[in-house]
């Protein structure tokens, strides 16, 4: 069975805002716990989707739809952020 790469995708979100993420998480206390937040979601639902016992119990759904919410409040930061620099 291959293996799922993990987190990979953390790594590649909103990739035009590389720069300003890397500077929010070291500036925003609040930006960078909800990245944490969001790449240890990222973690737990790829571990859950590699264990077909669990990937049927109705578990990783509602991790998927918070960790969406975090994108999004992430992503309103983000662009907060951009019309600031503007």
């Amino acid at each position: 069975m291959k293996l799922k790469v993990c987190n990979k995708k953390t790594k590649l979100m909103f990739p035009e805002y590389r720069d300003m993420i890397q500077q929010l998480r070291e500036d925003n206390p609040h930006f960078s716990k909800m990245f944490d937040d969001h790449e240890a979601l990222d973690q737990e639902i790829c571990l859950l989707e590699q264990d077909p016992v669990r990937i049927h119990r109705g578990e990783i759904e509602p991790l998927k739809r918070k960790k969406l919410f975090i994108k999004d409040k992430l992503y309103r930061i983000l662009k907060g952020a951009q019309l600031k620099t503007s």
